[in-house]
């Protein structure tokens, strides 16, 4: 089986002028093949970065846009061509978009490979541990705190025994943060888990720490990226400083990153994006050195249903996969980019046994928010 073509779709529901907010915009990766099977690919993040880091000619040996790279190329041979990838680009593609244009890719060649064999890729990862994996909802808040009680308690309704918000208002004032964590707790009670992401927008270790004593009376499980990732140690003084737990690692790339984050933040929690890091084949060592080092891997994601579903299989073949964040995005290229998205039931999500992903997308959907 021979790699034939690459394509890169990217997709927005904004106009291209206006703002987009996290899930409005996506690009999805398509590798065709001579045997007329194709693999579905994605990265969460600059849709036309991706596009060029995949359709780039080439400029030197380390300077090669990845298409180029993968054609004629057996798909079966997913770590050899992970390898080829990073090497040859390894000038614009070692950190960041280059990345992320590889993780989209190998995503789409582990679902080539499960189609196939004719299994799921969880099992290709090694088997399934577990039928059906346990889901947090993520909102974003809305600016007016009291508003956060009607969003919460709809979570809860679903069937959610856990729940993080974090974007819009949330981390530009100390006074709205608190109102807004007063009021979700308030809302859900005591018993369910809350998180909060600040998407580094607390800045620094001064300011985190005071927000997450000011914070302790409603029970945080965990405090998301209070600043940077880069900021080691900002991360290790938190977590010797808050009863809460830490996480952070989102916007991460490779294992080399994560070891890193890993082993000097002395964070609780490590959070690589499969759409980011470097695919599902970089996740796997990502995983292996979190469990090495004691610390928890629960994967962000809040894009399409493809994210979702790679998601889904790669925990399901994790001992330890046993947490997943589940998007309340209400754009289109959440709720219906796959006709058979994975569907949230009652506190968890169905591992799928289907071939590959075992997704398929609504091209009409494509035409619809495609820009050429």
């Amino acid at each position: 089986m021979k790699i034939t073509d690459i394509e890169v779709i990217t997709l927005r529901v904004p106009a291209l002028e206006a703002e987009c907010e996290w899930g409005e915009d996506a690009v999805v990766v398509k590798v065709h093949t001579d045997q007329g099977i194709v693999g579905i690919g994605e990265s969460d993040t600059s849709p036309a970065m991706v596009k060029a880091c995949i359709e780039a000619p080439q400029t030197n040996f380390y300077c090669n846009g990845l298409k180029r790279l993968l054609l004629g190329e057996n798909p079966l041979e997913i770590e050899r061509l992970w390898n080829k990838m990073y090497w040859a680009s390894n000038y614009m593609g070692r950190r960041g978009a280059g990345i992320h244009a590889i993780s989209a890719i190998d995503i789409a060649l582990w679902d080539i490979a499960g189609q196939f064999y004719g299994v799921p890729v969880h099992t290709l990862l090694g088997g399934k541990y577990r039928d059906r994996i346990r889901c947090y909802g993520t909102f974003i808040p809305a600016d007016n705190p009291e508003d956060n009680s009607v969003i919460a308690k709809a979570l809860i309704e679903q069937g959610f025994t856990s729940i993080k918000f974090g974007g819009g208002v949330f981390g530009d004032d100390p006074e709205i943060d608190y109102q807004i964590v007063k009021v979700v707790r308030e809302a859900v009670g005591p018993e369910v888990e809350v998180q909060i992401d600040l998407a580094s927008k607390w800045h620094t270790c001064g300011h985190s720490a005071m927000m997450a004593k000011r914070l302790e009376p409603f029970n945080l499980n965990w405090i998301e990226e209070p600043v940077l990732a880069d900021s080691l140690n900002s991360y290790n003084k938190l977590t010797q400083q808050v009863s809460q737990k830490i996480a952070g690692g989102e916007s991460l790339t490779t294992r080399y990153e994560f070891q890193e984050f890993i082993t000097k933040s002395n964070a609780d929690i490590v959070q690589p994006d499969i759409t980011r890091c470097g695919g599902i084949t970089e996740m796997k060592k990502i995983y292996d050195m979190a469990q090495l080092h004691g610390t928890q891997l629960i994967p962000h994601g809040f894009s399409t249903g493809i994210l979702l579903a790679a998601s889904v299989h790669f925990l399901a073949s994790c001992e330890h996969g046993t947490l997943m964040e589940f998007s309340q995005s209400t754009s289109p290229l959440f709720t219906s980019l796959v006709k058979n998205q994975l569907q949230f039931d009652n506190g968890y999500v169905k591992v799928s046994d289907a071939p590959g992903l075992g997704i398929e997308l609504d091209e009409a959907l494509i035409e619809q928010y495609r820009i050429d």
